[in-house]
């Protein structure tokens, strides 16, 4: 049995794939949560093998419930189920550690298929989102330096470390600067990348070619 926690702030599309999930062979629905604001505690209550994911939920962002969870470690998969579609969105969940990325309007059927792939060790994208991610990857990379942006070379070093996923404070030890210099390159790094979160620069930097 493939355990099943579902994330989505809509109690009715919830229930429904309560429902559609666990009426299915070889799933079991673990947890069902309005938000992700407790998630670290509901993981270990729940156990599951697969994570489905909503992104605009209150309190916590889902790409924030990522970047969280990504910070332990962990066996399970997470598959975001979300309207947004947007390159930027896709990006920062991928590189959060989310391993599939699905529409909500997608059928029933391609959800549970998708849940499957997941677990089983694959990526499941619909096919619109699958499109943007090749297309990003084949747009020419600027390189690692970020001239385009003009950002400096401290600037470069601190979003180097926000994309390995570094707190601030680990910024502040591996840089060998304060706390308040790093928050000041941070916002230097948000205004030229024209970005407002962490998320956001760290899939500019992906798409920019900074990880290659």
């Amino acid at each position: 049995m493939l355990r099943i926690s579902i994330y989505e702030d809509n109690d009715s599309l919830r229930e429904s794939l309560g429902l559609v999930l666990e009426s299915t062979y070889k799933l079991l629905v673990v947890g069902m949560h309005g938000d992700a604001m407790n998630i670290s505690e509901d993981v270990i209550a729940d156990q599951p093998d697969v994570i489905l994911m909503d992104i605009d939920m209150p309190g916590r962002t889902g790409i924030e419930a990522v970047q969280l969870l990504a910070r332990r470690p962990n066996r399970f998969k997470i598959l975001m189920l979300t309207v947004f579609d947007d390159t930027e969105r896709i990006f920062a969940a991928i590189s959060s550690g989310a391993v599939g990325y699905l529409l909500k309007k997608s059928p029933a059927e391609k959800i549970i298929e998708a849940v499957h792939q997941v677990a089983e060790g694959g990526a499941a994208m619909t096919p619109s989102i699958a499109m943007k991610v090749l297309e990003a990857f084949r747009q020419p990379k600027k390189g690692s330096d970020f001239s385009e942006y003009e950002l400096t070379p401290k600037e470069t070093l601190v979003l180097t470390h926000l994309v390995q996923g570094d707190s601030y404070k680990m910024i502040a030890d591996h840089c060998n600067m304060s706390m308040g210099t790093v928050r000041t390159h941070i916002v230097n790094i948000y205004e030229k990348l024209h970005v407002n979160s962490k998320s956001e620069a760290v899939a500019r930097a992906m798409k920019s070619g900074l990880l290659d």
